[in-house]
């Protein structure tokens, strides 16, 4: 008995002087941990929860500090059956395809030209880079200014080249103001999409374009049989953070139209918005943030099955 006691005692010392070097040893990297753990849970999970939360609840200024009701998908029917929600949701479409179509396609258009060897190429990629790199409170007051119906540069050149007869109120007519947004959004989004398939277009191996050359391949032909594929992950990454990005648009159109004239820029985020911070309404809105919530979680994963079908591949 007294033999089996000593062997018990000398394994739990034993497996305690392997417990103690291991926990100093990954302790620390925990430890460092620590700091991004806490700040996606508070800055980013909970909120999102909260928001999820607070959409099956009727929440409104009114009971702001008292006791919210649970009424369960009453915020979402509400929602669908408002006559602003489609319209919201179709114009949120057209312009994240419209912005994303041009954005993508003059980006690699881009990336292409600056692939090249020139002067004074990395100056001329730099200024590019000026419109992302501006804020868009900035670049949102700047092209209204450009758009104005009595001042605007661009009702003035058109005019002098005689494409219009005369001005036209870009910003302040139904049928001219989703197009008016679009266009500054796909301008201030071609740099971001260019540098990053620049960037791709770079890290392509040389050798396989010596090979195709040999081979007798033409520039048209190497383009679509090697560059193309060979840059299917990056243009994938790119139209993935492109849909998330533009899809959320908010403070663009805040800034030059308010949604209008007459709901005519009237996006998701922004429907939102006004849900929020003018109806005071936040159960709502939060049925609104969570729509949006699920339609970019499906991208992302229709993202993620692509890019395990290109590895099995």
């Amino acid at each position: 008995m007294e033999a089996d006691t000593r062997i018990e005692t000398n394994k739990k010392i034993g497996t305690e002087m392997q417990v103690g070097p291991f926990i100093k040893k990954t302790l620390p990297k925990y430890l460092f941990i620590i700091p991004a753990f806490l700040f996606v849970v508070i800055f980013m999970l909970y909120p999102i929860f909260y928001n999820i939360f607070i959409s099956f609840q009727d929440f409104t200024i009114y009971n702001l500090k008292g006791e919210k009701p649970f009424i369960g998908i009453e915020n979402y029917r509400q929602i669908f059956q408002d006559e602003r929600f489609l319209p919201a949701l179709k114009n949120t479409v057209i312009y994240t395809v419209s912005c994303i179509v041009f954005q993508l396609s003059i980006g690699f258009l881009l990336a292409l030209f600056f692939n090249q060897r020139f002067p004074l190429r990395n100056f001329f990629r730099s200024i590019l880079l000026l419109a992302w790199m501006t804020p868009l409170v900035i670049t949102g007051t700047l092209f209204k200014w450009l758009y104005d119906v009595d001042y605007g540069v661009i009702n003035y050149f058109l005019v002098q080249i005689g494409l219009i007869n005369e001005p036209i109120n870009w910003l302040g007519q139904q049928s001219t103001a989703l197009i008016a947004i679009i266009v500054t959004n796909i301008w201030i989004g071609i740099p971001f999409n260019m540098i990053l398939l620049l960037s791709s277009l770079q890290a392509l191996p040389n050798d396989v374009y010596e090979a195709a050359k040999i081979d007798g391949a033409s520039r048209l032909q190497s383009f679509f049989k090697i560059t193309v594929p060979l840059m299917k992950p990056a243009i994938l990454v790119v139209l993935v953070l492109g849909i998330i990005y533009t899809f959320k648009v908010f403070d663009i159109i805040l800034i030059m139209t308010g949604g209008g004239p007459v709901n005519a820029t009237q996006v998701l985020p922004f429907f939102g918005y006004e849900l929020a911070f003018v109806n005071f309404k936040f159960g709502l809105s939060g049925a609104v943030a969570t729509i949006i919530l699920l339609i970019l979680t499906c991208i992302s994963l229709i993202y993620l099955y692509l890019i395990r079908k290109e590895e099995t591949m």
